[in-house]
């Protein structure tokens, strides 16, 4: 070999090593551990709402053998106090400072509208497991965006759907002033078409409702819906039932209005009540038998509504990413399995729309007592199979 052809061959070695040496960090990302930023609401009146969340979406770890996709997972938790400004300075920090790759956990929907955006742009992907707002169903949804829960209207539009068939006249609406509550009532303005006797938005965070209740009286309905989530509706349901009310006036709510998150805190007050929703303690497919089971020897108390979508949620992201080999960094091969994804869903039928919402089926459910005396939703009939938000047609995913 000439010397010109030895110092070529030199430099093509030193060019190749270089390039084995760049695409290292890359190959080793296969033995790190998944980051996860799970933003919640962990304090105040509202604080069970994330607890129960981060405690089923743990669950769903432990019954994927603590990993994802075959690979670790480490779980950064921040507590975003029910604040959209505290919920974006966290956020921001998980990102920046922990190099989170995905964002869940976020109950409220004004939080998820401020740590969403910033998420998004930075390249990360937010994985919602319950705040469920319109806009990113609509016209901000986005490819790294995915909502496995709900959207907000929609068990609204169920439960309208049901009031309108069942010839339920002059229903008073009730919820909180923020994103979600105006996305509650919308729902079920937009499938209800009767009569309405009220329309009332109270302060979020507000515990006292002894001045709305009397107006509720006033106007003499023969329905009430309403949106209270957490400590709101603890103190609702427990003011109504003191008034007088729950014998006269029958109340209907989502199932997050009336699920294990409330229900032990209001007690006998409840039974009788309805709820639309997706999922019950007592529904009949193994999966959700052994959720439920597992829940309960786990936490020593049922799981929720909230809990079974945060629970489906660990094993959606563990079927996605174990589809691509664990390979979160091809964020394009990660976006087309969620969009694709199979899995055994305690929900029973379960898939992603076109706007990353999903589709799913609705029911009627009734707060009854279980056999052990506690307060429980009891599945009752399908309201609607196979159901879709309204905001899909909205959204154009680039």
């Amino acid at each position: 070999m000439t010397m010109i052809a030895s110092r070529a061959a030199t430099a093509a070695l030193v060019v190749m090593c270089g390039v084995a040496a760049l695409a290292l960090p890359h190959a080793a990302r296969a033995d790190e551990p998944i980051k996860i930023g799970f933003l919640s609401t962990f304090s105040g009146p509202q604080g069970q709402l994330g607890q129960e969340l981060f405690d089923a979406f743990n669950l769903g770890l432990k019954s994927t053998g603590g990993t994802l996709g075959g690979r670790k997972v480490e779980l950064i938790q921040g507590d975003d106090q029910a604040k959209p400004d505290v919920g974006r300075q966290v956020a921001d920090k998980m990102i920046e400072s922990d190099h989170v790759q995905i964002l869940t956990g976020i109950v409220f929907s004004n939080v998820m509208l401020a740590a969403a955006k910033p998420t998004l742009d930075a390249g990360a992907f937010v994985f919602s497991i319950n705040a469920g707002p319109s806009q990113y169903a609509g016209k901000l949804c986005h490819p790294h965006y995915f909502n496995e829960s709900f959207q907000n209207d929609m068990l609204a539009e169920a439960m309208g759907i049901y009031l309108r068939e069942n010839s339920v006249k002059r229903v008073y609406l009730m919820a909180p002033n923020y994103p979600a509550g105006k996305d509650f009532l919308a729902g079920l303005k937009r499938t209800y078409k009767g009569e309405l006797a009220g329309e009332v938005y109270t302060a979020f965070g507000q515990l006292d409702y002894a001045a709305e209740i009397a107006q509720l009286r006033a106007a003499d309905p023969g329905a009430v819906f309403f949106f209270y989530p957490g400590g709101m509706g603890i103190n609702f349901v427990k003011q109504y039932a003191q008034a007088g009310l729950m014998d006269k006036v029958r109340l209907y709510g989502p199932s997050f209005s009336l699920d294990q998150t409330i229900l032990p805190g209001i007690g006998d007050a409840a039974v009788g009540s309805f709820a639309s929703t997706f999922w019950t303690e007592d529904f009949d497919n193994a999966a959700s038998k052994k959720f439920v089971a597992d829940f309960e020897a786990a936490y020593g108390r049922l799981p929720s509504t909230y809990a079974s979508a945060a629970y489906d949620g660990a094993r959606i992201l563990d079927a996605a990413l174990k589809a691509i080999g664990g390979r979160i960094e091809d964020k394009d091969a990660f976006q087309k399995a969620l969009e694709s994804v199979k899995f055994d869903s305690i929900r029973g039928h379960f898939k992603f729309n076109t706007n990353h919402y999903p589709i799913m089926d609705s029911y009627l459910s009734e707060v009854i007592k279980d056999a052990k005396g506690r307060p429980t939703l009891k599945r009752l009939e399908l309201i609607k199979a196979d159901q879709a938000d309204s905001y899909a047609a909205e959204c154009a995913m680039k």
